[in-house]
This record gives structure tokens, C-alpha cells and sequence, in this order.
């Protein structure tokens, strides 16, 4: 990684690919600077509000499993640009929203925009060796990641320089459409200027594009099984937005029905593609099988760290402000110094992870810390220096970012060719940690004690997850290097505009 700054050969697609992640964080969290003005402006309840950040997260469940399929279908080159270019429409209308309706059927729409890093992360993986792909996805994770407190800092700026065309107050509309147009310029940008594999290297697809592989009977259960909360957290969705009745009882059913049906009908698509195998008319070689068991390990992980950051980002200027008696401004600064810890921690996490020698025992501990830190700061109290309050804050993160970076440093190592799916279906998980943390919020009472008891729940939970990985995750003995050309070669070339 000596030649980062270099901008060319696999480091240029690294830098072209992780600022097409941080844009579309840009978008994803384009409201929550904003969550002040727009209640105010739209006369929001609390509750509604509450409701606009669950449907934030919403569609990203299904979105990064499908994106996954189609990522190993047709390649991050493809499947990026389009992703940025829909952007653009879910903002406009967003912008333009008048009422709590359109503005919930847009963030809908938007969250979809959320599922952009499973992308980023096959592609990395095409263009780094195993010896460096912890550091490697951790820059392209934590820069990229970085696009929430981008959005914080940027798009209040840009919304009060451009309020005179709307009377004088703040603009959002403007700052929340502005960020959908810049994200479906760099689309067209991204296409023209990368490819998604080294010169000379082969693409390699799954034989089937319909469900995930998988290698064994007992794996095919196990992901039967694993997928249930993938499709529950829809239905919590839908019943959140029945007890705030934006959806009647009977709508609320319906989607429930609707709901099982996907699941039956993902299931079939799973068994279609894993048919030879289920009917015993194909065996995999032991070289060639991996075990679900580690994606599933994987997926609590996600649940612990990227879960509860996306629950996190959500509620701590609000917890700033009612514990701590921050003013608004001030509360937000110090709530970015949570989403600000990406640069360094999701690649100290990936780097440690490629370096120490255990990549199993990387995540654990992280994960360990994680648990810590949130425990540590859930017990901190009113009157504490706000320097003390702000290290509270970045110890956290560091190490729920770590996590993040340990875990997606092992993905790409399961199974090369599978890698978009199984990265999909990990980054679902960490929406389905989001929804469920989101949603307990939202039942909590409002003021500083519950959200006190909320940190302390995000702690207890990451540190049952580090027992668990500690105990059934197994040391990744996978690798891409066998797939890859010569180092060299794609060192001195650039990427070329056309599909290898």
C-alpha cells in the first residue's frame, strides 16, 4: 500500500471507488442535519420523526442482497454508476416533499441508495491481494463511511448560503437535491474511468445469479434460517409504520402476507440455484466448499457494530442535547466526531487484522471493545467536561469502526466468487441491527436516562457477539491470490474505460 498517493493502477480504482461510497453516504444521511428544520417546516410529531429514521435503513435490507446478486452478475463498474445515478431521484423527491406521506415514500426510496458499499467491496477485492485486503477495504470502508459526517458538516453550511431562495431560511430542499444531482454526475464519472478487474484477469461469476451458492446440505438450513430476520425486519418496519398510522391495520396485514411470500419465494430461488447440490447430484470437492456458518458469524458482528453506528448517528445529537444541555450546533459537532473516527479506525481495524495474524481474534477483540466503550459511555453523566465527554465519544467509535474493518477484512476470504453476495447479505444484517436498535428507541420514553439505557443495550449486545465469534467463528483460511495475474502488471496499468 506504499503507492496510495499515487493514483494509478489499482490505487486509482481504489480512490475513484471509495469516493463513490462516501456519496452515497452523503445522500443516505443527507437528513439528519436537517431533522430540526424539516420537523419544524412539515410540523412533525416526535413520533414521525422517529419513523423517517426507521424507513431511512428500511429498503437497504433487501436492496443489499439483490444488489449483491446483480454486483456478481454484472460487476461493480456497472452496478455503482447506476446506483448513483438513481440517486438523484429519491433526493428530488425528497426535496420537494410536501407532507409526512411523501416524505416517508421517498426515504423509502432513498434507503435503497444505502446498499452502494457491498459494491465497493467486491471490487477492492478484484484489485488487492489477501495479504492486503484487511488495509485495503478498511480505507475504501472508513473514507467512504466518512460521507455521514461529510453530510453533518457540509450540507447545513451549503442549506444557509442558499437561503435566500427560500426567504431567508435555512434551504434543505436545495442542499438535500443538490447532493442526489453531484451523486448522478459522478455516476457517468465512475463508469468512464474504471473496470472492474485487472488487466488480464477474468471476472468470475456464480453459477447461478438466482440465491446465494452455497457448498454444502447443512449450509443451504442454516442460510434457509438466517434469512427469516433478514424478511422480519421489514414486517417490524411496516408495523412501526402502523402504530404512527400511516398504514391501517388491514395495509399492515397485507404487507405481512406479502412478506412471507418473499421469504417462500427467496427460499425457492435459493433451492433453484443450489439444486444439483440438494439432490445429491453434485458434491463439492473439500477444496472448493466454505462454511455458511462463517457468513453467519459475520452477520451477528454487523448487527453489533455497523447496526448500532446507524442507530447511533441517528439519535446522539438529540442525546447530546437533552443530556449534556449542548446548544444544537454544538451537540451536532460533537455527535460528528463519532461518524469522524472512520478515517482512521475501519482501516486501523483491516490493517491490524492483515497484520497480527489472526483475523478471527482481530474481530473479537474489537468487538470486546466495542461493548466496552459504549458501557463506558452510557455511564457518563451530566457535569462531566465536555473534553471528556468528546474522548468518550471517539473510543467507541474507534473501536465499533475497528469491528467493521475486521469483519469485512474476512468476507472477501470465504468464497472469491460469491464475495458480492455474501458481502450483501452481511451489509443486510447491519440494517437489520439498525432497524431493530431504532426501533426499541422509538418505544423507549424520551430524556437522557433512556438513552443512557439504550448505549448500555448497544454495548451488551456487542459483547455477546464477541463470546459468540470467540467460540464458533473459525480462522478464514480462504483466498483470492490464486485468482489474481501478476502483481506487477496491474501496478504499471491504469484501468481502462471498457469491461475486461
Amino acid at each position: 500500500m506504499a503507492g496510495i498517493w499515487s493514483f494509478t493502477g489499482r490505487y486509482r480504482i481504489l480512490h475513484f471507488t471509495w469516493f463513490a461510497f462516501f456519496l452515497t453516504f452523503v445522500v443516505w444521511f443527507n437528513f439528519a442535519p436537517f431533522a430540526t428544520a424539516v420537523k419544524a417546516e412539515m410540523g412533525l410529531s416526535e413520533e414521525q420523526m422517529r419513523t423517517l429514521a426507521i424507513c431511512n435503513v428500511a429498503l437497504t435490507i433487501p436492496a443489499r442482497i439483490i444488489v449483491g446478486m446483480v454486483l456478481d452478475r454484472f460487476g461493480p463498474r456497472i452496478t455503482y454508476s447506476a446506483l448513483l445515478v438513481y440517486a438523484a431521484v429519491p433526493c428530488l423527491a425528497f426535496a420537494m416533499a410536501q407532507n409526512f406521506t411523501q416524505l416517508v415514500y421517498s426515504r423509502l426510496a432513498l434507503s435503497i441508495v444505502g446498499c452502494g458499499f457491498v459494491i465497493g467491496i467486491r471490487m477492492v477485492a478484484e484489485w488487492f491481494s489477501s495479504k492486503e485486503i484487511g488495509l485495503a477495504e478498511g480505507i475504501y470502508g472508513g473514507w467512504g463511511n466518512f460521507g455521514s459526517a461529510g453530510a453533518a458538516f457540509t450540507l447545513p453550511t451549503i442549506a444557509a448560503a442558499a437561503a435566500f431562495m427560500a426567504g431567508g431560511q435555512v434551504n434543505w430542499r436545495f442542499a438535500i437535491a443538490l447532493t442526489g444531482i453531484v451523486a448522478a454526475i459522478y455516476g457517468v464519472i465512475y463508469f468512464f474511468n474504471v473496470s472492474d478487474t485487472p488487466p488480464g484477469k477474468v471476472y468470475q461469476r456464480p453459477p447461478s445469479s438466482a440465491g446465494m451458492e452455497v457448498t454444502t446440505q447443512r449450509d443451504f438450513w442454516l442460510m434457509m434460517v438466517m434469512n427469516i430476520p433478514l424478511v422480519g425486519a421489514l414486517g417490524v418496519i411496516a408495523w412501526r409504520l402502523n402504530k404512527v398510522q400511516f398504514i391501517n391495520s388491514n395495509t399492515f396485514i397485507i404487507i405481512c402476507v406479502l412478506l412471507v411470500a418473499l421469504y417462500l419465494f427467496q427460499a425457492f430461488n435459493a433451492y433453484k440455484a443450489n439444486r444439483p447440490l440438494m439432490t445429491g447430484e453434485k458434491r463439492y470437492p473439500a477444496s472448493d466448499r466454505y462454511r455458511f456458518s462463517q457468513v453467519a458469524n459475520l452477520e451477528l458482528a454487523y448487527i453489533a457494530c455497523f447496526g448500532s453506528e446507524l442507530a447511533a448517528v441517528s439519535m446522539l445529537p438529540s442525546f447530546f442535547e437533552r443530556g449534556y444541555g449542548l446548544a444544537a450546533a454544538l451537540a451536532g459537532a460533537v455527535a460528528g466526531t463519532y461518524a469522524f473516527m472512520n478515517i482512521v479506525a475501519r482501516p486501523g481495524g483491516g490493517l491490524i487484522s492483515d497484520k497480527i495474524g489472526s483475523r478471527k481474534w482481530t474481530l473479537v477483540v474489537t468487538m470486546f471493545g466495542t461493548g466496552i466503550g459504549y458501557l463506558i459511555f452510557a455511564s457518563l453523566g451530566s457535569g462531566i467536561p465536555l473534553a471528556l465527554v468528546v474522548a468518550a465519544t471517539m473510543l467507541a467509535s474507534f473501536f465499533v469502526m475497528a469491528t467493521e474493518g475486521a469483519t469485512y477484512a474476512i468476507v472477501p476470504l470465504i468464497k472469491s466468487r460469491v464475495t458480492g453476495q455474501i458481502a450483501g447479505n452481511v451489509g443486510a444484517y447491519g440494517n437489520v441491527g439498525a432497524v431493530l436498535y431504532l426501533t426499541i428507541y422509538s418505544l423507549m420514553p424520551q430524556g437522557a436516562e433512556s438513552d443512557r439505557t439504550f448505549f448500555q443495550m448497544l454495548g451488551i449486545v456487542a459483547l455477546i457477539t464477541a463470546f459468540i465469534n470467540a467460540f464458533f467463528l473459525k480462522e478464514p483460511t480462504g483466498t483470492h491470490d490464486g485468482e489474481h495475474v501478476e502483481r506487477n502488471r496491474s501496478e504499471m496499468v491504469s484501468a481502462a474505460p471498457e469491461e475486461r
